[in-house]
């Protein structure tokens, strides 16, 4: 069912990223980045300075020739017309970065690294604007689409932060064990092992709706409402850790993927938007189904207030592999899930029509 695209990288292969016309980059272990055309054949490759683990590619939206790479504590900015010597370097984190984010003005990057700072690049003048920070690694941090000024990010503190550059404070945070029910919380008190660290984020087309994956196999779908955000939806995705989430352009279809190596294909559409308007409300519907939940057998039949029993995955691939990245691209007229994984290969796998 997979393709697979080799001959890019001698390494394991980390990051993914498709730019606005088609052009695919991947980065891997000891500093390798490749460039594919749409049929999966490399078309460039280089080594970057040091050979550091190459952890983020990102292409700019207006500049679909720069592409941004992660690369330790470096940033290098590389015109993929003739992929050479990086234009720029910046060096502003203190600790390994692990992923990037370009806002879609493409006026600011944002880095976000081991140390839990996330460094904000204004990309005109070429200096840190803002150097925001969570409490522990931060895995992830997503620019919101048509909001230039506002980001998202998440980490292994267990907290998801809502960002404005104009302030260093995040606007909002929630802590990803604080949005379980009171019987999820004392069911899972003995299983502590496995919180929520939090590893990846994306950001759906309209802005305001958001997922991340975390270590305890569930997603988590947010949705942003003025300088806040709440909690609309969360479902068992895997059986390991969720290390990738990914937002289709199709509105609230989501990719995950995970260390139990596979990919899931979720429309979250259907529960997107339902929350009552009132909080007082909605807080009262959450106790109340809470308390609904039934009890089977002498056990807890887990039915959390926004952990519906009918989000089902419409598209199940066994990869096989720990997902290291998810990508999707349109190739030859279909569209396609990328995904790195352990191994020096991309696969790609078709995936249904919308």
């Amino acid at each position: 069912m997979a393709v697979k695209w080799e001959g890019g990288h001698s390494s394991s292969v980390l990051c993914l990223n498709v730019s606005s016309e088609g052009l695919v980059a991947s980065g891997a272990e000891r500093g390798e980045l490749a460039l594919w055309d749409g049929g999966g054949s490399p078309v460039a490759q280089l080594r970057l300075p040091q050979a550091e683990d190459v952890t983020s590619v990102v292409f700019s939206a207006r500049r679909p020739s720069t592409l941004y790479t992660s690369h330790g504590e470096t940033v290098s900015v590389l015109d993929v017309r003739s992929l050479q010597e990086p234009l720029q370097r910046f060096h502003v984190n203190e600790e390994e970065i692990n992923c990037l984010s370009v806002n879609d003005t493409d006026g600011f990057l944002a880095a976000a690294d081991d140390s839990g700072a996330i460094k904000v690049v204004d990309l005109e003048s070429k200096k840190v604007s803002r150097s925001l920070r969570h409490s522990n690694i931060c895995s992830s941090v997503a620019f919101r689409p048509q909001r230039p000024q506002s980001l998202v990010s998440c980490g292994l503190d267990m907290q998801v932060m809502l960002w404005n550059l104009q302030k260093a404070r995040p606007l909002w945070t929630m802590n990803l064990q604080e949005c379980d029910t009171e019987e999820e919380s004392q069911q899972s008190a003995g299983q502590f092992f496995n919180p929520p660290l939090a590893h990846s984020l994306s950001v759906a087309s309209c802005g305001n709706v958001f997922g991340c994956g975390a270590q305890d196999g569930k997603v988590r779908i947010f949705r942003v409402t003025g300088v806040r955000f709440e909690h609309e939806l969360e479902f068992q995705a895997h059986s390991l850790g969720v290390s990738q989430v990914l937002f289709m352009p199709e509105a609230y279809w989501l990719l995950s993927g995970g260390n139990d190596g596979k990919v899931l294909l979720w429309d979250v559409s259907s529960n997107i938007g339902k929350q009552q308007k009132s909080p007082a409300k909605s807080l009262h519907r959450r106790k109340a189904q809470a308390t609904a939940s039934i009890r089977k057998d002498g056990k807890l039949n887990k039915v959390a207030s926004n952990e519906r029993p009918g989000v089902v995955p419409k598209l199940c691939i066994e990869h096989g592999e720990k997902v290291n990245w998810l990508s999707c691209a349109e190739i030859k007229g279909s569209r396609r899930v990328l995904v790195a994984d352990q191994t020096r290969s991309v696969s790609a796998y078709p995936l249904p029509e919308p």
